[in-house]
């Protein structure tokens, strides 16, 4: 009654994934992972708030230029004499010396357009530079998380493959174990079996049971997964439209490449580095600014009845800020050295996990030729003895035992071949410019 119950169970639940369950392409994954994944979305903001702190720069080379209105009121003997002559409607009566001393109240309406040029700002122009640099750095690096993805869906879509292929491997196995069962309930029915034979053939049975369990909760696991990547929030269970197969590419030439976005990204953040420790150098220099205003004054507000110019221009050398220029150049030169040294750093690392990758997938395909090998022979193992149990001439126990032996080997070799394609995926990724 128990394992009735069991079945049960396990039916419903393969029956209600089963009508949930949408086919999928892994082009569809990989666009819809383009489209949506939020880990994209957060680099391509990285890459819009860098290119703000280039726009930014832009002051090194374009006026700034301000206007405001300003009303005043005032009885101060100088603030009103000026407001009148910024008027323009000063007269010999006001020279009056009690005029001139004790005002009335004077009011004055001021518009001012102001413009501020920089001429000849060094630091300015290799800060911007560093900008540059600092945007063109986190573009290739959100190339790079692009390329991460892809090599994340390759793998995620791979393990739903896997899934499908095991809980395949395990049904197979449960039709096998259900006839072996038949078999020996009606060879202990006419008595040639033991009792203990049947239950053995009875728990391999319930351990099939258990294993397509887990088999199903990996292929719920892998399709939420998949879900997650494409940022997308529904029940429905995934479906590979293609089964896993081995992958084949020709990988013995292929080598690191400076070119490589993540490296490329390091060598811009390098340059930035280098360029703020220039700025931090002109910043010894003088700078020359331009500058002019344009005024108009009323005792109406937004009128203007007299105007008045004035441009010029500024030459400005801070000799001495109390060491802190000093510092900072001192503190700037240190970051380039270390950012030189990280660059250098993360090419030999690089280099590294390529030959250990490399190997990886000599390794995984010579294990892929073993178990392939294992699975011919644990199936022509299996035929016999399954042959020969049917006529009576086999243990229960030794059949079992190949049966396990054979459903083992399938699963294994199954694994090997993800194994084997994720590390020819992995060497392709380590590998791509």
């Amino acid at each position: 009654m128990k394992y009735l119950l069991g079945y049960i169970i396990l039916f419903s639940c393969y029956f209600g994934i089963g009508q949930n369950t949408t086919p999928i392409t892994k082009e569809e994954v990989m666009t819809r992972v383009k489209e949506g994944n939020n880990t994209l979305k957060i680099t391509a903001q990285d890459a819009l708030a860098a290119k703000g702190d280039y726009l930014q720069t832009n002051a090194v080379l374009l006026p700034n230029i301000s206007v405001s209105h300003t009303g005043i009121a005032t009885t101060n003997p100088l603030m009103a004499f000026g407001s009148k002559l910024n008027q323009q409607i000063l007269t010999a009566a006001d020279f009056d010396p009690t005029l001139l001393n004790d005002p009335r109240q004077i009011e004055d309406y001021a518009t001012r357009v102001e413009v501020q040029q920089p001429l000849i700002n060094l630091d300015g122009m290799f800060q911007r530079k560093a900008a540059k640099a600092k945007w063109t750095a986190t573009e290739l690096q959100s190339e790079r998380t692009g390329d991460y993805m892809a090599l994340e869906v390759e793998k995620a879509y791979m393990q739903l493959q896997l899934a499908y292929k095991t809980v395949d491997v395990l049904e197979k196995a449960k039709e096998t174990a259900l006839e072996n069962q038949r078999i020996a309930e009606n060879s202990f029915a006419q008595g040639f079996l033991q009792k203990s034979d049947l239950l053995a053939v009875q728990v391999r049975v319930t351990e099939i049971d258990n294993q397509l369990h887990y088999a199903q909760s990996n292929i719920l696991n892998a399709s939420n997964y998949l879900s997650v990547l494409m940022n997308e929030t529904g029940t429905a269970v995934l479906k590979p439209t293609d089964s896993l197969s081995v992958s084949y590419s020709d990988i013995d030439a292929v080598s690191l490449s400076e070119n490589r976005k993540d490296i490329l990204a390091m060598d811009s953040a390098t340059e930035a580095y280098k360029q703020m420790h220039k700025a931090d150098q002109m910043s010894f220099l003088p700078r020359l600014n331009a500058f002019g205003t344009y005024e108009m004054h009323d005792d109406e507000v937004f009128q203007g009845d007299a105007d008045g110019y004035l441009f010029g221009a500024e030459l400005k050398w801070n000799l001495f800020e109390g060491s802190k220029r000093f510092g900072k150049s001192q503190k700037s030169k240190a970051e380039y050295d270390k950012a030189k040294l990280q660059l250098e750093q993360y090419k030999s690392e690089s280099a590294l996990e390529l030959n250990r990758a490399k190997r990886n997938l000599e390794n995984a395909q010579n294990k892929l030729r073993l178990t392939q090998l294992a699975l011919e022979q644990s199936q022509e193992s299996l035929r016999i003895r399954t042959n020969r149990f049917e006529q009576g001439l086999e243990k229960t126990t030794d059949l079992l035992l190949a049966e396990t032996q054979y459903s083992q080997k399938t699963l294994e070799y199954y694994r090997t071949i993800f194994e084997h394609n994720y590390a020819l995926a992995y060497v392709q990724f380590l590998t791509k410019i």
